[in-house]
C-alpha cells in the first residue's frame, strides 16, 4: 500500500503558479511534477481563489458584527428551537410508542 504524498505549501504554489501562467499543458505539469492534472487544477483554482487575501493589510482589524445582527439571530435561533420541539412533540403524540426520542 503506498502512504500518501504530503506536499510544501511551496512546492504547490510553485506547480499552481506554472498552472496559471498556461505555458505547459496540465498533462506536461502532471509529468514534470510527478502529480494528478486534478490535483494540480486543484491548486489552480484554490490559488486564484484566494489571491485577493495577499493584498490585506497585516494591521486591518477583521469586520466586526453589529449587536443588532447578533440579538437577530439569537431571535431565530430561539424560533426554530421552539418549532424543532413542538415537531418532536407532535410527532411523538402521531407516533406513539413507535416514534423515537432525539
Amino acid at each position: 500500500m503506498m502512504k500518501r504524498k504530503n506536499h510544501s505549501p511551496d512546492f504547490k504554489a510553485k506547480v499552481a503558479l506554472e498552472a496559471i501562467r498556461e505555458e505547459m499543458t496540465m498533462a506536461e505539469l502532471s509529468k514534470k511534477y510527478g502529480v494528478h492534472p486534478t490535483q494540480i487544477g486543484t491548486w489552480k483554482r484554490a490559488a486564484i481563489d484566494n489571491m485577493a487575501t495577499t493584498f490585506i493589510r497585516k494591521g486591518s482589524a477583521p469586520e466586526r458584527v453589529s449587536s443588532a445582527d447578533v440579538d437577530k439571530l439569537h431571535a431565530k435561533i430561539g424560533q426554530l428551537v421552539v418549532e424543532r420541539d413542538f415537531l418532536v412533540d407532535a410527532s411523538q403524540q402521531l407516533l406513539g410508542t413507535r416514534g423515537k426520542k432525539w
